[in-house]
């Protein structure tokens, strides 16, 4: 796995650490008003696109229980010049991870597994003081004293597949594929190609790969080929189309994948020992944009990025996925500052804080 997404990620080293970094991602591009119509918004996305040296991206929103506008801008596969699509494929990375918390949390409502057991139950051995639960790793506060700060690490978050393994009798990727893609119908999301999780599927990789974006880095004015790590887990791995995760996300609104009070315990932000609130629950982070509230999640690996936004007070959905890691690496996200990343403000400034009208279909 790549040095940068194993990095954890401290409130306080990127106060500290990274201000600069952080300033320049927030401010280097002059405040402007919203987008005052739809084509409006999809040029602002073409021009980050195009500034950040992404060939291809794919965007959904979703209004209810209906996806109300899709697109892709630019270039899934340079070689060949196969444009991006509705149903590009492309690598999450982190944005694996609410997937993943799905299925613990239903295991919950089973009963076969309680967010207070000991990870040691599940075979999971940690060092440290403490004992360090279920909750804590979902939540990103197993280090150090457990419970008592958030570290975004996605190595022990990974550690979850052991749980939903022991707790199921089935590998992780069958996991997923009966209770969420099967169930709700996700025809175009399944475990990186390049994984065994893959091989035990019914897919054709070939075919499967056929629809992909291809990975990208971008040096000097190149763009380079990249191939994706073969790792897939809880933490990351996962490959979908932006409908698709759209799709998940409805899902869960409507309660097909878990009860309201267990969705409602999803994103409710964790609760340190002083009682302040931290920026992540459990698989997602829950932050406020400018006194929203902000349900969301980011991926970040090599060669390709994802985010996905919602809005719970206005039924919103959107999501974005790109094939380099422009979409994130240049931002703080893992310290849950949403409002760092341009893509999400320009969403949240036009359809939640502006008046900006979705379309009524797609």
């Amino acid at each position: 796995m790549p040095t940068g997404w194993r990095r954890p990620i401290t409130c306080a080293a990127l106060v500290s650490g990274l201000a600069v970094s952080f300033l320049s991602a927030c401010g280097n591009s002059q405040i402007t008003a919203p987008a005052t119509s739809v084509p409006d918004f999809e040029k602002r996305l073409e021009n980050l696109r195009t500034r950040s040296h992404i060939p291809a991206i794919t965007a959904v929103i979703a209004k209810g229980q209906a996806i109300v506008w899709v697109k892709g801008f630019g270039i899934a596969d340079l070689a060949t010049q196969r444009p991006a699509a509705d149903t590009t494929v492309y690598h999450l990375a982190s944005l694996t991870k609410p997937f993943a918390a799905t299925v613990i949390l239903q295991l919950v409502e089973e009963g076969k597994v309680s967010l207070d057991d000991p990870v040691s139950r599940y075979g999971i051995q940690i060092p440290g003081p403490g004992i360090v639960l279920v909750r804590h790793l979902l939540s990103h506060t197993s280090e150090g004293t457990p419970g008592a700060r958030y570290s975004y690490n996605g190595n022990r978050f990974g550690l979850l597949d052991s749980v939903i393994v022991r707790a199921t009798g089935m590998s992780l990727g069958a996991a997923l594929q009966e209770r969420i893609f099967a169930k709700i119908g996700l025809h175009h999301t399944a475990p990186n190609p390049q994984s065994a999780a893959f091989r035990a599927t019914s897919l054709n990789r070939a075919a499967f790969e056929a629809n992909m974006a291809r990975g990208y880095t971008y040096s000097g004015s190149k763009y380079n080929p990249t191939s994706y790590p073969s790792y897939f887990g809880s933490a990351a791995g996962l490959t979908a189309s932006a409908v698709d995760v759209a799709l998940f996300s409805m899902a869960l609104d409507r309660g097909a994948l878990l009860r309201p009070e267990t969705r409602v315990l999803a994103y409710t932000p964790t609760v340190d020992p002083t009682g302040t609130s931290l920026p992540y629950a459990l698989g997602w982070f829950s932050t406020r944009y400018k006194g929203v509230r902000i349900i969301w999640h980011y991926g970040l690996w090599t060669a390709n990025s994802s985010l996905i936004i919602k809005v719970p007070e206005r039924d919103l959905t959107f999501v974005v996925l790109a094939n380099t890691d422009a979409l994130s690496q240049a931002y703080p996200l893992g310290a849950g500052k949403l409002e760092s990343s341009p893509w999400a403000r320009e969403f949240l400034d036009a359809f939640v804080i502006g008046s900006l009208e979705l379309p009524s279909t797609r």
